[in-house]
């Protein structure tokens, strides 16, 4: 596992240069004094803006056992229904708080405009190693630190296991024999379906093709190499067109309507997430308490392999001149026992921490009676331990994502295809980063 250091430095070696915007435009992580961490006589005051469920009551429970730091919580959209946006409005007018939630995806857009600072002197090694390598991969570009990780979320395959006993099914373990289970839940019953493919939900998509080891984003040198056409993506894009031409899987959107009746009415039996989606499926269907179960998801050689589905951070700002703070908050939000406890305090079911030492608090908090007792997060264990490593997202996600999610908004009509749309994202991506200025090939 500790191979992943290494390979984080390597995987994304000279993108310091790669993202010379940052230092032009002063992100340059040089964060001047840090404003330091206060004492019990003269606390230092820090604004964190944020969205996950829990949040308040952890602020709260901060602040009630430190003196000589306090935090000023503001509950912001989630980010992309607003929260990005009116973090990077803050950064531009120079008025952003000193700590933000940022997913993954999100992380080295802000890092390649300067919108936020390194904060590696208060992010030690001794921390650093408390989380998945995998977490700390994602939060380090160009040999510095961007961000301190909150969750991981391993991929996982949920499914009706009283339907799949009914129906004959055995669960599958590679993407073979997912499809041969497709074919059977369709022949046993013609409404039914094995799955979906989200639309609306590109990181899915991506989350699948990292994890068949496509890298679609390397800093080299001083330029960004974007390659969406390579072997690994391309199968991963023939096999999705493929089971939606078939009609062996559902194309409604993510959460929608749609799709939770579905899942109501038995039409859909199985569900590809995230570790996260533990807790919704829970919260979305309690009358089907005892009929689900968790299984890794299936991979291309039935060897454990995985990508990341979602997961959130926590950055500093450009401007924030209290970076010692924020750091030391956003330490105790994701690293201690106390932090955790505080979150599940609100009755939301716990997240999957990237802390591997929180893990049997949050797995202690996790009510197994909907999986009828399954220990899930030791698949969620499993799945973290497999994550592939050398993914990068990159500078542009929200241009790359954005006309991903356009293109595949047209598949159920025929008027596109998987392939064309990560041919389309891939030209639009490319066509943004040389606007910006970076130099890019692909």
């Amino acid at each position: 596992m500790n191979r992943s250091w290494s390979r984080t430095t390597l995987s994304i070696a000279g993108a310091v240069t790669a993202l010379a915007v940052v230092t032009a435009c002063g992100g340059s992580g040089d964060d001047s004094g840090g404003g330091g961490t206060g004492t019990a006589a003269k606390p230092v005051t820090i604004t964190f803006w944020g969205w996950a469920k829990g949040t308040k009551e952890v602020v709260d429970a901060f602040n009630a056992s430190h003196e000589n730091i306090h935090v000023k919580f503001e509950e912001t959209p989630s980010g992309n229904a607003g929260g990005y946006a009116k973090i990077s409005n803050a950064i531009k007018a120079g008025n952003a708080p000193d700590l933000v939630s940022v997913e993954y995806p999100q992380l080295p857009e802000y890092v390649s405009q300067g919108g936020f600072q390194d904060i590696g002197k208060y992010l030690t090694d001794d921390v650093k190693k408390k989380f998945l390598p995998q977490a700390i991969e994602q939060t380090t570009l160009g040999g510095k630190s961007w961000a301190v990780p909150f969750d991981a979320a391993p991929q996982a395959f949920f499914y009706r296991k009283d339907l799949f006993t009914k129906y004959g099914i055995e669960v599958p373990k590679t993407w073979a024999e997912f499809k041969s289970a497709a074919e059977k839940v369709k022949k046993a019953d013609s409404k039914a379906r094995i799955g979906t493919f989200f639309p609306d939900d590109p990181t899915t998509f991506e989350a699948m093709v990292w994890q068949a080891g496509a890298q679609w984003f390397k800093a080299e040198g001083d330029t960004w190499k974007v390659d969406t056409s390579d072997a690994a993506t391309t199968k991963v894009a023939d096999y999705w067109q493929g089971l939606v031409k078939d009609g062996l899987v559902r194309t409604d959107a993510s959460f929608s309507p749609a799709w939770t009746n579905s899942l109501k009415t038995g039409s859909t039996v199985g569900y590809l997430g995230a570790s996260w989606g533990g807790g919704v499926l829970g919260s979305t269907l309690p009358e089907q308490s005892g009929k689900w179960a968790v299984a890794p998801i299936p991979t291309w050689d039935g060897e454990p392999a995985g990508g990341m589905l979602g997961g959130t951070t926590f950055a500093v700002p450009k401007n924030s001149e209290k970076a010692a703070a924020a750091v030391e908050f956003a330490t105790w939000m994701t690293t201690t026992e106390d932090g955790i406890e505080a979150r599940i305090s609100s009755g939301t079911s716990s997240a999957f921490p990237a802390a591997l030492a929180l893990r049997p608090a949050a797995k202690k908090a996790f009510d197994t009676k909907f999986y009828g007792g399954q220990d899930i997060y030791q698949v969620f264990e499993d799945g973290g331990a497999a994550i592939k490593q050398g993914w990068t997202w990159g500078p542009a996600m929200g241009t790359t994502n954005t006309t991903l999610k356009d293109r595949f908004g047209k598949l159920a009509g025929g008027g596109t295809t998987i392939p064309d749309a990560v041919k389309a994202a891939h030209d639009a991506t490319v066509a943004e980063l040389s606007k910006r200025g970076l130099k890019v090939e692909g």
